[in-house]
């Protein structure tokens, strides 16, 4: 036990892990860092590109959309229940049901240009911005 309580508190006593772990403290707190669906937001000039974790995942269970210029993804997995094994005891049962959800501000998306691709447990979206080529005109002064 006391080897294990090493291992995990291997930078107890480096005075300089006090400033850090203080640091990430709010940021802990705030953005609420046990949030099982990890996501990445990427701006490009002309996409954003969001990743999310999403292991053991049926692709029919995951759910994403986008209106009020706010992309939406959600999903719900559930795990077996069974009470015993096959010698009748559990040990240790730590799957469960899970539901998780994550939203996003996204302004200015082209929808029917937007492509999401599910593979080993990652979900990736690909959301094209709207150009601005539309809404400008140049006006010749005389």
């Amino acid at each position: 036990m006391t080897n294990e309580m090493m291992n995990r508190n291997d930078d107890l006593f480096n005075p300089m892990n006090f400033f850090n772990e203080v640091g990430n403290l709010g940021r802990d707190l705030f953005n609420g860092n046990d949030n099982p669906m990890k996501t990445d937001v990427v701006e490009h000039d002309k996409d954003y590109v969001v990743t999310a974790e999403m292991p053991g995942f049926k692709k029919e269970d995951i759910h994403v959309d986008y209106r009020d210029d706010t992309l939406r993804i959600s999903g719900k997995t559930t795990a077996s229940q069974d009470t015993k094994d096959d010698d009748g005891r559990i040990l240790r049962q730590e799957r469960s049901s899970q539901n998780v959800s994550r939203a996003f501000y996204l302004p200015n998306i082209q929808l029917k240009n937007v492509s999401a691709k599910y593979d080993q447990g990652i979900l990736t979206l690909t959301l094209p911005k709207e150009t601005d080529q539309e809404n400008q005109h140049k006006i010749n002064i005389d």
